[in-house]
């Protein structure tokens, strides 16, 4: 009898731990490209010596107009990249596109670090580094060029690059809100591109 009854303990414990990991993808959701952008130490000394820890900034997009950053604190690396990640997805963002650049020119600033983006041609490829090109490709942005401006720091040029998405707006919106045409906002390639054949 006491065989029978660990035998059906264990076979118990199995099929809990099964349901818990199926339960654990359910809750995942969909799959989102995530990028950690910068992994920081940081200190804080208290009255026994110093207690470190780690910052990280992640980004998660789905690649399609949905993008979102979060900063993770932990006293370890793996749970420090798993705060910043669930933050990045609770504050993603729906960002208007035009095709696969951005709908027009912007100079965005946050703290002392500004980042400018021009939308560029098709075929052009995203002309950016770190933290701006990890924004730009979770958000699906394919050709685009950048310059990054004033402060270097890592979180800084993240959010100055996400709070320029965010200000976006399409060329379609603008023109009615101007009261002038759309043609009149367009660049040169979508002219082109939207000039239907006779």
């Amino acid at each position: 009898m006491p065989q029978n009854t660990s035998r059906g303990q264990g076979q118990g414990q199995g099929r809990g731990r099964g349901r818990q990991q199926e339960r654990d993808r359910q809750e995942e959701g969909p799959s989102f490209d995530e990028r950690v952008v910068a992994i920081d130490r940081t200190a804080k000394v208290v009255k026994g010596g110093r207690h470190f820890g780690f910052r990280v900034v992640v980004v998660a997009g789905d690649n399609n107009g949905s993008v979102g950053i979060g900063v993770g604190k932990a006293r370890e690396v793996p749970e420090a990249i798993r705060k910043g990640t669930e933050r990045a997805r609770k504050t993603m963002v729906k960002v208007p596109l035009a095709g696969t650049t951005i709908p027009h020119p912007l100079v965005s600033k946050f703290g002392a670090s500004q980042v400018m983006l021009k939308p560029a041609t098709p075929g052009t490829g995203v002309i950016a580094a770190g933290g701006v090109r990890a924004v730009l490709e979770c958000a699906g942005v394919r050709d685009v060029l950048t310059k990054s401006l004033g402060s270097s720091n890592r979180l800084n040029v993240v959010r100055a690059t996400w709070e320029g998405l965010k200000q976006m707006s399409q060329v379609e919106v603008e023109a009615r809100r101007r009261n002038k045409p759309v043609q009149q906002f367009l660049p040169p390639w979508r002219k082109t591109q939207d000039v239907k054949p006779g």
